[in-house]
């Protein structure tokens, strides 16, 4: 049985989509501006991967981003 993913991940995951989309890239794109393998863009998107706060430097970066941006709308 596959776990719920927690809502602070699918949150990060629908704003770093959010924000791919907003500037038209691809997941591929997005992966190859941010030195991170595109499988892994998409499982962050999905809520399925936790990303390292490094991880999130480095999508901030490439978006061009606040990383606070990325972690918009979750709760504690």
């Amino acid at each position: 049985m596959r776990k719920k993913p927690h809502p602070a991940l699918v949150r990060f995951g629908e704003n770093v989509r959010n924000a791919r989309e907003e500037r038209s890239w691809t997941q591929e794109k997005l992966a190859d501006r941010a030195d991170v393998d595109q499988t892994f863009i998409s499982g962050i998107e999905r809520g399925a991967r936790n990303p390292t706060v490094i991880t999130i430097s480095k999508l901030a970066k490439a978006l061009g981003v606040p990383a606070a941006e990325l972690c918009g709308g979750i709760e504690s």
